[in-house]
């Protein structure tokens, strides 16, 4: 199939995690698939009945990105292994067409069962950058991103997992127990980022779709200002995935800190997953000796301090005699003198040098940790890298209070403390990250759609790169900590993996429905979720709320959508004759005179410009047991909202039955009290008693 239509050429899009790392919960292995993810995924647990058995049909899971590292069997490929060979059914997804030339036959080792297919595209990259050689071109991961993604969403049960310490227990993925295929579409350029082109991400997609995937995880996406559907090769390449009954999940991306609509990969077809925080939380802090405790990040692969003081000394005060102050001051390597170190935690400014470069100079003194504190510039934007000794990075407050100390006292000492703490309240909390909505390119679709953990998450790593990412950093690692909404979308991935297992006849829309509609928008204070201002979140943060994937497997009701209305949707933005060809396999389609874009049976309802009444349309499909669902609409301020019909009895699977939600601005005189531009924000909800089929309501007038 040919997806190459009509964007412009040479695109470059973004992995979507920030250079973050953190701690994720565990799981222990099971004879079933345990829908509830421990405390990933909330503090309830699950009773016999609610768990689902593996059976011998693999479920396929794809992850685009940088994928995994084979060139040997470390320690890090018992994510990637089966704890016992299942074999194919006849008619099953086995990758035969993918094993030519792309598998890399030097994986010989038992975890090869697995990971079942790889493949690598790149003439997009070496047109618009540079040309790869033949063994630049083998679909191995040399930056982490995919080996990351792919363990969070079918990594397999993994006893002993950590970073460093942190996180130590059994990891699994979302779907333990899947055959995974990686397909790279990412490549390092000059500067060593990775580039991700949009031919090449179409190409990754259409093989996907040839080799019969059932799950398509895609942890990149656009730059700011987000493109035109028909401009971006994940919105063109996904619609295909779908229209071909494959789940596409897509981070929503990491811009969150800007202002305005910054949430990307906003097709109706996709999944489109924000990120938010679990209940665990890592805490990196120095301990004064005036017993004040001034709180920071970082991660260290060097020993830990035991709650021992040691003398604590200024950077500037430990200058070698011929060292330049300044260079003393930002812990430049050779700046710090041995004999005033030895022993001793250091105080280092921030600035003008690599952070893990400072922590390096300070070890190579003699010193035993370090405290990087940001100068006024920097503020409080403080980075958890890895170092190579306990180091705390703090706030430019939080320096001023320690030279504040180590000044006014004669022999000042500290110690540093990494700590891991459970049961954080309140969680989830949105990642300050996370990218928020409304959709800049169609309001009336609601992004993003739901949010998952995006912090803390500890996953495989590549063993072909360092932890810190430096080219002179010799350290290996099997797992990382990692932070992002590429972090998030893997396990969105996961959970829709194991619905296509329960499930193998339900369309992706109603995958996702159930998805969202049982999302939950409360923390564990049994508060409405915070933002990471801890101001109240909306659905412009969150979506539908926090996935659970315990409640996804029951959902009650959901809402489908048929494929004929994402090409109702293209028409609705105005695509010409031969756009629309290209997207309905030939031209037998042909756009309809009257269709409502907020009509899409879409799990959620967003109404830009709400002026004077308008009414939507719904369908709701049983995919329980028989029921009759009552409705009520909560929350929603200065609008007036209707449902008729205010029940709907469904007496067989599969029934679908329709209802109208009229939404109105009330008004106090002549004057709308909503406001101009105003959002409000609120939720319909059908229940049986036993099932709450949950929807998010934003109204703006």
């Amino acid at each position: 199939m040919d997806f190459l239509l009509s964007w412009k050429k040479k695109k470059q899009r973004l992995l979507l995690s920030t250079r973050m790392w953190y701690q994720s919960s565990q799981a222990k292995p099971e004879d079933y698939t345990r829908l509830d993810h421990g405390p990933l995924w909330g503090s309830r647990g699950m009773e016999e009945s609610q768990l689902v058995p593996y059976g011998p049909k693999p479920i396929l899971v794809k992850t685009s990105s940088l994928p995994i590292w084979t060139l040997v069997c470390g320690p890090n490929q018992r994510a990637l292994t089966m704890m016992e060979w299942v074999p194919f059914l006849q008619g099953g997804k086995a990758l035969a067409r993918v094993t030519p030339q792309a598998l890399i036959a030097t994986v010989e080792c038992k975890y090869r069962r697995k990971l079942i297919g790889m493949r690598s595209f790149s003439k997009g990259f070496e047109a618009a950058v540079f040309p790869l050689n033949a063994s630049q071109r083998v679909p191995r991961d040399t930056y982490g991103h995919g080996t990351h993604t792919l363990s969070t969403a079918g990594g397999a049960f993994v006893d002993n997992a950590e970073f460093y310490g942190y996180g130590k227990g059994t990891a699994k993925g979302g779907s333990p127990r899947a055959r995974a295929a990686s397909y790279k579409v990412c490549w390092l350029n000059k500067e060593g980022e990775a580039d991700c082109r949009d031919e090449d991400i179409l190409a990754g997609f259409d093989q996907a779709i040839a080799d019969g995937v059932d799950v398509i995880s895609v942890s990149l996406g656009p730059d700011l200002p987000i493109p035109d559907y028909f401009q971006e090769g994940t919105a063109i390449g996904s619609f295909h995935a779908v229209m071909h009954g494959i789940v596409v999940v897509c981070a929503a991306g990491n811009s969150g800190r800007r202002p305005g609509g910054t949430v990307a990969n906003v097709a109706p077809w996709i999944i489109t997953v924000a990120a938010s925080t679990t209940d665990r939380s890592l805490d990196t802090f120095v301990q004064l000796g005036n017993h004040k405790q001034l709180h920071g990040v970082g991660q260290s692969s060097g020993r830990q301090m035991q709650h021992k003081y040691y003398p604590l000394i200024n950077s500037l005060d430990a200058k070698l005699d011929t060292a330049n102050a300044t260079a003393a001051q930002l812990c430049f390597s050779g700046a710090l003198d041995p004999e005033k170190v030895k022993g001793k935690v250091v105080a280092c400014l921030r600035g003008n040098y690599p952070r893990v470069d400072k922590g390096k100079a300070v070890l190579e003194a003699g010193g035993v940790g370090m405290v990087l504190a940001n100068d006024k510039e920097d503020g409080d934007q403080i980075s958890p890298d890895i170092h190579y000794l306990p180091t705390t990075h703090i706030s430019y407050t939080d320096g001023l209070a320690l030279y504040s100390y180590t000044n006014a006292t004669k022999s000042p000492v500290a110690y540093i403390v990494q700590r891991t703490s459970i049961g954080s309240k309140p969680a989830p909390v949105m990642a300050i990250f996370s990218s928020r909505g409304p959709n800049s390119l169609n309001p009336e679709i609601l992004k993003p759609d739901i949010t998952a953990p995006g912090v803390h998450i500890l996953a495989a790593f590549s063993e072909a790169v360092p932890p810190s990412g430096l080219k002179d950093d010799e350290r290996r690692v099997s797992f990382r900590l990692m932070n992002g909404t590429s972090m998030s979308c893997p396990h969105v991935a996961g959970v829709a993996g194991l619905l296509r297992k329960i499930y193998p006849d339900w369309s992706p829309a109603a995958i996702r429905s159930a998805i969202m509609t049982t999302a939950r928008s409360r923390d564990n204070t049994m508060e409405p979720m915070m933002n990471a201002s801890l101001a109240k979140a909306t659905p412009f943060n969150h979506g539908a709320g926090h996935i659970r994937p315990n409640r996804a497997q029951d959902p009650g009701l959901v809402y489908d959508i048929p494929n004929v209305d994402y090409l109702n949707f293209l028409c609705y933005r105005g695509y010409n004759s031969s756009q629309m060809a290209s997207f309905s396999k030939g031209g037998n389609y042909t756009c309809p005179e009257n269709w409502s874009i907020l009509d899409m049976n879409y799990p959620s309802i967003a109404v830009p410009n709400l002026r004077k009444p308008t009414t939507i349309t719904r369908t709701l499909k049983n995919v329980g047991t028989p029921a009759t669902y009552d409705v009520r609409v909560e929350h929603l301020a200065g609008v007036s909202a209707t449902v008729e019909p205010k029940t709907l009895t469904f007496e067989k699977v599969g029934e679908e039955k329709s209802y109208k939600l009229t939404l109105s601005p009330k008004e106090y005189g002549r004057r709308n009290i909503m406001g101009g531009g105003e959002y409000v924000f609120g939720r319909i909800i059908w229940s049986d008693g036993t099932h709450y089929v949950r929807s998010p309501i934003v109204v703006s007038a």
